[in-house]
């Protein structure tokens, strides 16, 4: 238990994190283990929304993987993967526009709103904020990318004092929806909305040398580094797209990308206002977020 000293004392020490970043916009990929375990689930809450009351701007993009399981086999649908995405025929589809949009969002809602926050549900659809095209194989069924973003709805709500919470789920031109991964879709907002921060959160540590040691834990890389490690097969598997997303981010202008573990309490908070973070932080340059740190 913290004594009140040592709480005035964090409170200041957070001082110059607080003052950097007020008013900027940080996207959070809510997923993993945050989302399921009932004491995550309120320390992510909590943590995002007291990043809204200390002025920073959160946007949340969250998936919901476990979940569609869960309805596909209520349903006698057998979920199934190709290279790591889901095969999403018409009726994969239907359970997943349910489920992310009727289920999940509407949970992450409540539960920010029951803490104090106000958040407000939305998905690709929603005022056209995401195009969505087919990814290009036919044999995965309705499984998309990101076309465009029109971050008009997300910017109305957030200027207001909202929080707006985006499941990823999107339409083409034609009004087909599309299942597109979340990790993706909020690396493509984070960029269309010049975000301070991409904050991925994931059942692993960050990026390490060594998957099997967590003390091999990169805490700091950039874009060169980040493609490397990829290229030598450091980061391979299930962190391919993770990294690949934060690299694009930054590539567009983002400031800075982390991925972080989700199974620690008040992660969020512990990345963004201490001095090691407990994550991999990627930057397009280290040189050019020092001096963008310090403007």
């Amino acid at each position: 238990m913290l004594s009140d000293s040592d709480r005035v004392r964090v409170l200041s020490e957070a001082l110059p994190y607080l003052q950097a970043f007020a008013g900027r916009t940080f996207v959070v990929k809510y997923g993993g283990a945050a989302m399921k375990e009932e004491q995550l689930k309120d320390s992510v809450i909590r943590d995002i929304v007291f990043l809204s009351y200390v002025g920073i701007r959160p946007v949340v993009v969250h998936g919901g993987g476990p979940e569609i399981n869960t309805w596909l086999s209520k349903l006698n649908i057998e979920p199934q993967f190709k290279n790591g995405l889901r095969v999403t025929d018409a009726a994969t589809m239907d359970v997943v526009e349910m489920v992310l949009v009727g289920r999940v969002n509407k949970e992450i809602v409540t539960l920010i709103n029951q803490a104090g926050g106000k958040a407000v549900g939305l998905c690709g659809k929603d005022g056209n904020l995401i195009r969505a095209r087919a990814q290009g194989e036919d044999s995965i069924g309705f499984v998309g990318e990101v076309q465009g973003v029109d971050t008009r709805v997300i910017t109305a709500l957030v200027e207001k004092g909202y929080i707006p919470v985006i499941s990823s789920v999107a339409a083409d031109d034609t009004g087909q929806a599309y299942n597109i991964n979340a990790d993706t879709v909020a690396g493509e907002i984070a960029a269309a909305l010049g975000a301070e921060k991409l904050i991925l959160l994931t059942d692993t540590a960050g990026i390490l040398r060594d998957y099997r040691d967590p003390s091999t834990l990169i805490y700091r890389l950039d874009i060169a580094e980040a493609r490397q490690l990829i290229q030598d097969g450091v980061v391979s598997g299930g962190m391919i797209p993770k990294v690949t997303c934060c690299v694009r981010s930054l590539a567009q202008g983002v400031k800075a990308a982390h991925i972080i573990d989700g199974r620690v309490p008040h992660a969020l908070l512990l990345e963004i206002f201490t001095d090691s973070g407990i994550g991999s932080m990627l930057v397009g340059s280290n040189a050019a977020y020092n001096r963008a740190f310090t403007d």
